[in-house]
């Protein structure tokens, strides 16, 4: 069944997640470490098709304003090579506050631990799977246009 993937995107971190086959939750899936743009372009790129990938949703940083900073135009270079080298639709998503929420779940729920970088990564990547895949499945009347 096709699936559609959700990514925390970081210079250091790839926060990954993955919708159910129904396109109803996101799941956590893991957190790659960045060493090299090009590798993971590449990773990504069988990633998405071995697991029948039809869509990528990459948070999109705006400023608090609205506005494109330098890490949101980086996004964009990123997801525009993406797009060239599956062959899929990669949407930019308004991530706004995600990583402050996912720490704060962690730190609700969560020890101490080693890996809490990458987990707040693979949930920051859970919740922005997990919005747009919400605005998705809202009644057609309710959706506005909030894709960039």
């Amino acid at each position: 069944m096709d699936r559609i993937l959700g990514l925390d995107y970081g210079r250091r971190r790839l926060g990954i997640s993955i919708s159910d086959p129904l396109g109803l939750t996101a799941q956590p899936f893991t957190t790659w470490i960045v060493e090299q743009r090009s590798s993971l372009e590449e990773r990504l790129r069988l990633f998405i098709l071995q697991n029948n990938i039809t869509r990528v949703v990459i948070g999109f940083p705006l400023t608090l304003k609205g506005e494109i900073g330098r890490m949101a135009r980086e996004i964009q270079a990123f997801a525009e090579k993406l797009r060239e080298l599956s062959g899929i639709d990669v949407i930019l998503w308004d991530e706004r506050l995600t990583s402050s929420q996912a720490k704060r779940f962690l730190h609700a729920g969560e020890r101490k631990s080693r890996r809490k970088k990458e987990n707040i990564d693979q949930i920051a990547a859970v919740l922005i799977l997990q919005n747009y895949l919400d605005y998705l499945n809202r009644p057609a009347s309710i959706n506005s246009e909030k894709n960039i």
